[in-house]
């Protein structure tokens, strides 16, 4: 399947983003997706996953709380990343992927499924 991740943009510290993942050439349904963030100079994280099927989900712990992880309702082609309560630190390039391995690999930060492209997130104090 192919992934495309888009609503990243600029935001001031307490604001808030959506993030989309729309997904084309298959379904979700039987996956986890997954999003990532690489922040410049820093490794690339883990930061939620929903296992689709299930509706689980995984937060690292600094979003708990404030980031939400949610699928469309009506299809299985689109999983939403919602941020509020940014944080300078939260500024980041945010994919999206699948994960085989049902969010055990995005946990460690890896994930060996379909990537999408990165958007910018960038919060100012």
């Amino acid at each position: 399947v192919q992934l495309q991740a888009s609503g990243g943009g600029q935001v001031h510290s307490g604001g808030s983003l959506r993030l989309s993942c729309v997904v084309s050439g298959g379904s979700l349904r039987y996956v986890a997706v997954a999003w990532f963030r690489q922040a410049p100079g820093k490794r690339r994280e883990g930061v939620s996953c929903i296992i689709m099927l299930a509706k689980t989900t995984w937060y690292a712990e600094h979003v708990k709380g404030r980031f939400t992880i949610s699928r469309d309702k009506a299809n299985d082609t689109t999983v939403y990343l919602q941020m509020d309560d940014l944080k300078p630190e939260d500024t980041a390039v945010y994919y999206c992927a699948t994960d085989p391995s049902l969010c055990a690999a995005t946990m460690t930060g890896e994930s060996r499924g379909d990537w999408g492209q990165g958007t910018l997130v960038t919060v100012s104090s």
